[in-house]
C-alpha cells in the first residue's frame, strides 16, 4: 500500500477556523483556512456563531482545496475529519459533511483526534518541516490544551502531564484582556514582549507536582499585580506594556521549559517536538532553540502554517491510518472531549 498514489481529502472544524486540505500521500498538495472574524468583537469564540459560520465555510473552503490541489473528488481515496475534541456545534458540522460525501464517493470515513494531529503535523513531507525518530516527547500547547506527551509511535501515545485548569493560551488571551488587549490577545503579547525586557517584573510560578501544570494562579498574580500598581500610576500599562508583556511571556515559557525538563529527566528521551496554536509564540521557539544548545536535545519546531488548526495535519494522520485500514464506520458521532490514547 505504501507505492500507491493516495489522495486524503481532510476536514478540520474544532473551534472557530473552518479548514480543508488535499494530500497526496505525505506531501501537501493544499491547506486552505477560512478564519471568523466575528467572534473579535465578543472577546473570545462564541459557539453558536462559530457553527454557523461553519455550515457557510465548508462548501467553499473544500471546493477551494480541490482546486488549489487539481484533482477531482472522484480521485479521492479516503475522506479525513476531525472527530473532536472541540465545540460540539462545530465539529458536528464537519464530521456531517465529512461523512456524507464519504458515503456519496463510496469512500473510507477516517476519524482524526485533533490533538494527535498537531503532534503527527511533523510527518508532513516537506521542505523546512524535520520529522521526529521514535520515541519522542511532545508539547502541545493551545487554547484549550497544554499537554506533555510520550509518543512511542504513530498511534502509540501516552499523556505525562496536563494543565489542572487554565490551556496556555487562556492565560496568554486572559492576561492580554486584563492589560487591555483585543481578542486574540495572545499573538499581541508575543509582539509586545519582543520589545521589552523579560526580567523587568517577575510573577510568581504555581507549583504543581509532577508534569502537571497550572496557569490560574499566575493570571491572578498578574491581574493584582496590575491592579496594585495602576492604582499608584493610572498610566502604569501604558507606559510598561512591553516590559509586562515580556515579564508574563518569559514566565509562562520558563513554566513550559522547567517541565519539559523534568519530562526528559524522568523518561530519557531528548527528542522534543512541540505542536498547537501557542507553537507559533516566538518565545517558545527560541527557548526550544536554545535548550537545543543548552541540554543536547534534538528540538522539532513545525511551520507556522502547521501551528494553527488546519486541515493539513488532519490529513497526515487520515493518510497514516489509511496505511493500516484503520476506517470509521458511518455511525461514529462527533466528541466534545476525546482523550488522546482512548
Amino acid at each position: 500500500m505504501e507505492n500507491e498514489t493516495i489522495y486524503i481529502l481532510a476536514i478540520e472544524s474544532s473551534c472557530d477556523d473552518t479548514s480543508a486540505a488535499v494530500l497526496c500521500n505525505k506531501k501537501k498538495l493544499s491547506n486552505v483556512v477560512a478564519t471568523q472574524k466575528i467572534h473579535e468583537e465578543y472577546g473570545g469564540v462564541v459557539p453558536e456563531l462559530a457553527s454557523r459560520a461553519h455550515q457557510q465555510n465548508i462548501v467553499p473552503v473544500v471546493h477551494q482545496a480541490l482546486s488549489k490541489a487539481n484533482i477531482d473528488k472522484k480521485q479521492l481515496s479516503a475522506i479525513a475529519f476531525t472527530r473532536g475534541p472541540g465545540l460540539m456545534g462545530s465539529l458536528l458540522v464537519g464530521t456531517s459533511f465529512a461523512k456524507s460525501l464519504a458515503m456519496g464517493l463510496n469512500i473510507p470515513l477516517i476519524e482524526v483526534n485533533h490533538m494527535q494531529a498537531h503532534i503527527l503535523a511533523h510527518f508532513i513531507e516537506e521542505d523546512g518541516m524535520n520529522a521526529p525518530s521514535f520515541p519522542f516527547l511532545a508539547l502541545t500547547i493551545s487554547g484549550g490544551h497544554t499537554q506533555i506527551v510520550l509518543v512511542r509511535d504513530y498511534f502509540d501515545m501516552e499523556i505525562l502531564g496536563e494543565t489542572l485548569d487554565d490551556a496556555v493560551g487562556e492565560a496568554f488571551d486572559k492576561s492580554a484582556k486584563i492589560l487591555g488587549l483585543p481578542y486574540p490577545g495572545g499573538p499581541l503579547i508575543d509582539k509586545y514582549a519582543q520589545l521589552g525586557n523579560p526580567k523587568a517584573f517577575s510573577f510568581t510560578r504555581p507549583r504543581v507536582e509532577g508534569l502537571n501544570f497550572s496557569f490560574s494562579g499566575l493570571k491572578t498574580g498578574i491581574l493584582y499585580f496590575l491592579q496594585r500598581e495602576t492604582k499608584k500610576d493610572a498610566a502604569f500599562i501604558d507606559k510598561n506594556r512591553n516590559d509586562i508583556c515580556a515579564s508574563i511571556q518569559h514566565t509562562i515559557v520558563e513554566i513550559m521549559i522547567d517541565k519539559l525538563k523534568k519530562a526528559v529527566t524522568q523518561t530519557g528521551v531528548k527528542r522534543v517536538a512541540i505542536g498547537g496554536g501557542v507553537s507559533a509564540n516566538s518565545g517558545i521557539r527560541k527557548a526550544l532553540e536554545e535548550a537545543r544548545e543548552s541540554y543536547g536535545w534534538s528540538t522539532h519546531i513545525p511551520k507556522f502554517e502547521y501551528c494553527t488548526d488546519n486541515a493539513a495535519m488532519i490529513g497526515i494522520v487520515g493518510y497514516l491510518k489509511y496505511q493500516e485500514a484503520r476506517f470509521t464506520s458511518h455511525e461514529i458521532t462527533a466528541m466534545a472531549r476525546y482523550v488522546i490514547g482512548a
